[in-house]
């Protein structure tokens, strides 16, 4: 290691040479989690908590219900346990919602205490963002110390992708949480081969599985290797406490999936996103392995890589372009990669400055470097999963990278640092500042228009900032000038790598995010958001950016332009899979012109031509990722005489039956699930329930004006999804079209399935 310049300037504890000449004469060096706490650290930790609770608490309720797919599942499971426990999208328990219930649990409590509103079930996200930036500073400090660890923090807290799902209601702001707390135990298990900590990694990991199946395991791989190799006991003893945090895992984990299997198919709901009403099925089809491969039996597009080959994404099928530059590209840069080079080139050096250290318990560079291998190895396994999974992807999965590449700037800076005496490390620190400078005005240059005073401050403060470091750095050793140099040009190289992430954040809070598909920031040149991105107000005119997965970028007041998984440039490929027009023109948002339709998604039974379905907040879609908006009229023809049926209604779609079920608080069942194409129920089994009285109503679309007008669309909701289990939803809808008299409620057709049409049964 070089030579570290006194420590008269350093926020930093020293590690330097001085560990090694401690741990050859046995003795314990000072690790931060032992030094005496400084006055400044606790005002400033408490800050920390305080500035992230009001960044993800201020104009909450701007979001609404947020995802209604999941806020129905809530409500349903405020109302009954039965709910509650599996997840069910309604209380009647038709079918569960296409994950594990762990995320919605406590959103769930939080409803069944305080009444169904958007706070109720938005502030238990945000109070997980909160506790997730309270155990990274925690892991952090207790090798790094406290100014490590806040710089940690605040990284952590400014990623735009956090900010936005830590005030969303999908299960990824739980996940999030419990990666970071996975990897804060089994680095305290690394310290001294607790195998307490080592067990309660595995249980956490196991709760991740109960929040987002197979993501969880993602991590596995790098810290199961890194406790084998790396912890300070035997091999039997590591191989052993390994096999007991296996099984924690798996029994907390199993214990739900376990009862699951076996409880009567038949007396439990259908396990939405399956296509064999089977949560195995389930975790390793549609949300496992077909993730990896494209190979989603019963999603939107499914299959559309076996019938059109790459797809518009040159080797990713509909949902974008995979490579290793995927997390650069224009609509994902934004979210999560504006620290991301300076995270890479942290984890370098640092395990550079402390490969020489050894094993052994008391070597704190031993400790140093492990933390480095932990946090770096997750951002790698899971960045590069990311970048070539050929599967559904959403821009915000990406938030589950948030704390890794926020550890490692806060460790790597502290390394550095340290030895910021030695040219080597002046350079780096330097060079690293610079290209986060330049790196951010790349990213604020792709939203046309957005603060261009910003961009060019940011790189002119990053430029200055990277001179002064290293200018500093080779100021004579102890000079009161060079240390001033240092701190000011330290503080000038944060302050311009955050600001911004920081203004990305402030945007994303200052407006709503709706529906199933969400980013942060800005509209971004070749973007590719959903009809439930941004939601905004100018001018009295309301509009989204964003289009569908495939499609370019849609303007800043309008509907989406862009298509469905699979989708050319033109726009939509034909709406909603078999229910939707081809090549018919998307309705428009207010404020803005629907993109053009194209295609039908491959292996989808397209209807016939037209306008297409509005959707709850006016993109296209048809309900299916944005759901309908449910009238006063319609609210209230639910509730009428509601308590007398298990289902005041039943729709096609989960979004679509979730408008209904949050507007009148009374449940409906989604036909086939969140994309319509699950099997649930069969037509024989709708045909039961209606004979038995059980279900009042079936909803088609929501007309709005410009609804569907074609043959087999989705007018009178007489189109359902195609692909496998679409075939049920359409056959249900045309049982209910030929035999049941239509009325229009409030823009709504409703058929009445309590009084069907003379001669029919």
């Amino acid at each position: 290691m070089t030579t570290a310049v006194p420590p008269l300037d350093s926020p930093f504890p020293e590690r330097g040479p001085n560990a090694a000449a401690d741990a050859a004469t046995d003795q314990a060096p000072a690790t931060a989690a032992t030094a005496p706490r400084p006055r400044w650290e606790r005002p400033a930790y408490l800050a920390l908590l305080l500035g992230t609770a009001a960044l993800l608490l201020w104009n909450l309720s701007a979001s609404g219900y947020a995802n209604s797919f999941y806020s129905a599942a809530v409500q349903a499971g405020s109302e009954s346990w039965k709910a509650f426990f599996f997840g069910s999208s309604d209380a009647g328990n038709s079918i569960t919602v296409d994950k594990p219930p762990a995320a919605l649990w406590p959103m769930a409590l939080s409803v069944r205490l305080f009444g169904l509103g958007s706070w109720q079930i938005l502030v238990p996200q945000a109070l997980m963002g909160v506790g997730t930036t309270a155990v990274l500073y925690a892991a952090v400090r207790r090798q790094f110390g406290p100014a490590a660890a806040l710089l940690s923090g605040v990284t952590f807290a400014l990623t735009p992708v956090a900010a936005l799902m830590f005030r969303f209601n999908n299960p990824d702001a739980l996940l999030t949480l419990l990666l970071t707390v996975t990897v804060y135990c089994v680095l305290r298990a690394l310290d001294g081969a607790h195998t307490k900590w080592l067990v309660l990694a595995g249980a956490v990991i196991g709760l991740a599985f109960l929040t987002k199946t197979l993501q969880a395991f993602v991590i596995l791989p790098p810290l199961a290797l890194l406790y084998a190799v790396c912890a300070p006991t035997r091999l039997r003893r590591r191989l052993g406490q390994l096999l007991l945090a296996g099984l924690a895992m798996v029994v907390a984990g199993g214990w739900w999936v376990a009862i699951v299997e076996l409880w009567p198919a038949g007396s439990r709901p259908y396990i939405g996103g399956s296509q064999n009403n089977s949560f195995l099925e389930l975790t390793l089809g549609y949300n496992g392995l077909g993730r990896i491969s494209g190979d989603e039996v019963g999603s939107v597009g499914g299959g559309a890589r076996r019938a059109g080959g790459a797809g518009a994404g040159g080797g990713g099928g509909g949902w974008g372009e995979t490579g290793i530059d995927r997390l650069f590209s224009a609509n994902i840069g934004g979210q999560i990669s504006w620290l991301l080079p300076a995270a890479l080139i942290m984890l370098v050096a640092g395990l550079v400055i402390t490969w020489r250290a050894r094993r052994a318990t008391d070597s704190v560079e031993s400790m140093a470097r492990a933390a480095f291998l932990a946090w770096g190895g997750c951002l790698l396994i899971t960045g590069l999963i990311f970048s070539y999974m050929q599967g559904i992807f959403h821009e915000y999965y990406t938030v589950a990278l948030a704390p890794f590449v926020a550890a490692l700037v806060g460790m790597g800076v502290a390394v550095l640092w340290e030895e910021r005496g030695g040219l080597a490390a002046s350079l780096t620190l330097s060079a690293t500042v610079a290209l986060t400078a330049w790196w951010s005005y790349a990213l604020l240059g792709r939203a046309s228009g957005y603060l261009p005073w910003l961009r060019w401050t940011v790189l002119a403060a990053g430029l200055l900032a990277a001179a002064g470091l290293l200018i500093g750095s080779r100021w004579r050793p102890g000079s009161r000038t060079g240390g001033r140099l240092l701190r000011g040009a330290a503080a000038l190289g944060v302050g311009a790598a955050l600001a911004g992430p920081f203004a990305y954040c402030l945007t994303t809070v200052d407006s709503g995010r709706s529906g199933s598909i969400v980013t942060a920031g800005p509209a971004v040149a070749g973007g590719a958001g959903g009809p439930g991105g941004m939601r905004f107000k100018r001018a009295g005119a309301e509009g989204f950016r964003g289009g569908f997965p495939g499609g370019p970028q849609g303007a800043t007041q309008g509907a989406p332009q862009g298509g469905f998984p699979g989708g050319a440039q033109g726009g939509p490929q034909g709406g909603m899979p078999g229910g939707a027009p081809q090549g018919g023109q998307a309705g428009a948002a207010p404020g803005g012109q629907g993109g053009q339709g194209g295609q039908g998604v491959p292996g989808a039974a397209g209807g016939a031509g037209g306008r297409g379905a509005r959707s709850a907040m006016g993109g296209p879609g048809g309900g299916l990722l944005n759901g309908t908006k449910a009238s006063a009229e319609a609210t209230a023809a639910l509730r009428a005489n509601a308590g007398g049926y298990t289902w005041a209604a039943a729709a096609v779609g989960a979004q679509n039956a979730a408008s209904y079920q949050l507007a009148s608080g009374e449940p409906v069942m989604p036909i086939g699930g969140f994309n319509g194409s699950d099997p649930s129920p069969t037509l024989a089994k709708f045909q039961e329930y209606v004979k038995a009285g059980k279900i009042h109503y079936f909803i088609g679309q929501n007309d709005g004006g410009t609804g569907a007008e074609g043959g087999q669309g989705a007018r009178g909701g007489a189109g359902g999804p195609g692909g496998p289990g679409g075939g049920t939803s359409s056959a249900i809808a045309e049982w209910v079209k030929a035999g049941f008299k239509a009325t229009t409620i409030g823009g709504a057709t409703f058929y009445d399935l309590t009084a069907p049409v003379s001669g029919t049964s």
